[in-house]
């Protein structure tokens, strides 16, 4: 059905410009790197034969795929983004294809010893026999989210070429700066016009996903006081180790590295400090709305609590809300769920029906008016240099693209 070849390709081609966004730009995008992407896309939809290319002055592209029908039914979209992480660099990406997957450690990086192993990595075993493709060692991959944008991309193609498989009218959306959170900020729902979308931004094949977390940022300032260590009795305060005193009084088990499942946590990702002055940056998640506003609560009184025994108030907090769970939004429309799992059964798939634990843009979109659940794009081992992603996973995932295209064209019509 899908030309492997011509999949690679495409996956190769998006994967090697580097479209790393960045946190601490307000701009849109937050990298002039990623209109690189974009222009190419934009130049691409329309050569393929997309109808209503637009690239707007935010580096979200839009793009329309017409019915083929001569009835009406509900306009779906599908939605990827084309910014990778900055938690690992994603410039001079080097793919390698690993044809025909053996079982055994693959070499990435054989100068470094860099090994992507099934004993570390047990996933890759159930891809043996299959073509992977991995990194050097020295960047991350970009399968997340080029993998999406390659089989929304694919599944358009092979739909515009195939006008005997029949379809309503499709909006396709490539947004910047998923990654630093802000992926839907400025998307524009009405314009995009869909009843429901999808976004590919998922991993593992088989994964369908409409329970994401409710997250938030914080950020905690530490002010100390610097005093020639010589003469610092009575006087001195240093902000690390009111730091220390600080991330040891947080619940040591709810981290990320200690949680699964529905189980939330805190996740100290970024430590700055001197004597003087000390910035803790946390994320806080947890898919039960009344824990997530506990987390957020238990920090607020930590810090309070801390000030109070210092007798002043040298710690500052932060806290923002990100991003909330859209299961409550896609719930009273769950046959966008049903008709993708109906379609992954069909074309051999079993679903992986679970909680995400992160965010997509579909969970913003979700509360902007726009129900949209989460499908597998095909990769693992995101935001770093032991990513892969198997070819046929997003040969599958293209498929699943184009079934529901199809059987949303079945199921409403009449």
């Amino acid at each position: 059905m899908i030309d492997k070849q011509h999949i690679i390709d495409r996956f190769i081609k998006y994967v090697t410009i580097d479209t790393e966004s960045d946190p601490n730009n307000p701009e849109f995008p937050s990298t002039e790197n990623q209109w690189n992407l974009a222009k190419i896309l934009e130049k691409e939809l329309n050569q393929i034969g997309m109808q209503e290319v637009e690239l707007d002055k935010n580096c979200y592209i839009m793009a329309t795929l017409p019915s083929n029908l001569n009835y009406e039914v509900p306009t779906i979209g599908f939605v990827a983004h084309i910014d990778t992480s900055p938690d690992f660099t994603g410039a001079n990406v080097k793919p390698q294809i690993i044809e025909n997957y053996n079982g055994k450690d693959i070499t990435l990086n054989k100068e470094k010893n860099i090994i992507l192993s099934p004993d570390y990595f047990e996933d890759l075993l159930q891809y043996k026999g299959q073509t992977i493709i991995t990194t050097d060692g020295t960047t991350l991959l970009g399968a997340d989210d080029k993998g999406g944008v390659t089989e929304i991309v694919t599944a358009m193609e092979y739909l515009i070429n195939h006008p005997e498989i029949k379809h309503g009218k499709i909006r396709i959306c490539f947004t910047p700066d998923e990654e630093v959170g802000k992926g839907a900020h400025k998307f524009d729902v009405k314009k995009f016009g869909a009843d429901w979308a999808y976004t590919m931004d998922g991993s593992q094949i088989g994964e369908l996903e409409y329970e994401n977390f409710n997250a938030a940022s914080a950020k905690i300032t530490i002010n100390g006081k610097i005093v020639h260590p010589g003469y610092a009795k009575g006087k001195m305060i240093n902000s690390m180790t009111i730091a220390s005193d600080f991330i040891h009084r947080l619940p040591s088990k709810e981290v990320p590295e200690s949680t699964e499942g529905y189980e939330g946590f805190f996740h100290l990702h970024q430590l700055k400090g001197n004597v003087e002055q000390s910035v803790l940056n946390y994320i806080i998640r947890d898919h039960d709305l009344g824990l997530f506003n506990n987390r957020k609560q238990f920090m607020i009184d930590l810090v309070a609590k801390m000030n109070s025994e210092l007798g002043n108030n040298s710690i500052e907090l932060d806290i923002k809300d990100q991003y909330y769970n859209m299961k409550e939004k896609v719930i009273p429309v769950m046959h966008i769920v049903d008709i993708a799992e109906e379609v992954m059964k069909e074309i051999g798939i079993t679903p992986l029906i679970k909680p995400i634990r992160g965010g997509t843009d579909g969970s913003q979109l979700s509360f902007m008016g726009l129900p949209c659940p989460n499908i597998f794009a095909g990769g693992h081992n995101f935001h770093g240099r032991y990513e892969y992603v198997p070819v046929e996973s997003m040969i599958k995932a293209t498929e699943v693209i184009v079934g529901i295209s199809e059987k949303v064209a079945y199921k409403f019509k009449n």
